[in-house]
């Protein structure tokens, strides 16, 4: 049996970089629902089908945080698989409201790399991701810090 592989080492990464994430997902109503009752956001605009048909959108919004929860989930394989740790999320934006059965993708930009000035066995990567739907709209934009393993023996 194979060991599976997760993630890029700081070396794989540079400036300028683009990674279209693979990992995709379609939100249903059990996903907001439940992530709604794990988190304890009851507010009806996500629940209550009645109260949200009579909002700005006319229907059901899916919990933002719950849309940044995914997009931050579909980079794992690419950006964080190695992580260390993850440093600092900063300037969340939800540029777009996400509806019931709507798809997000994401993609990712490196904005930078460089090695940790204390531990040679790692290093951070400055990324902003930008989730968006099957209509192509971009929904959420975040940049975050990663701190990511070194390879072996380049230390």
């Amino acid at each position: 049996m194979k060991k599976h592989d997760i993630g890029c080492y700081l070396e794989d990464f540079y400036q300028g970089m683009v990674i279209e994430h693979a990992a995709s997902k379609t939100i249903f109503e059990s996903d907001n629902n439940l992530f709604s009752l794990l988190t304890m956001n009851h507010h009806p605009v996500h629940t209550n089908m009645d109260y949200a048909g009579k909002q700005q959108h006319g229907q059901i919004l899916v919990v933002g945080t719950l849309v940044f929860s995914l997009v931050v989930g579909m980079t794992v394989n690419d950006i964080s698989g190695k992580a260390i740790a993850n440093l600092e999320y900063e300037k969340v934006e939800h540029l777009k409201p996400t509806f019931l059965n709507d798809t997000l993708y994401a993609r990712s930009k490196i904005i930078d790399v460089r090695p940790s000035k204390n531990k040679l066995d790692r290093g951070i990567v400055y990324v902003e991701t930008i989730g968006y739907n099957q209509r192509h709209e971009d929904v959420l934009r975040f940049k975050r810090k990663v701190l990511v393993k070194r390879r072996e023996g380049e230390k």
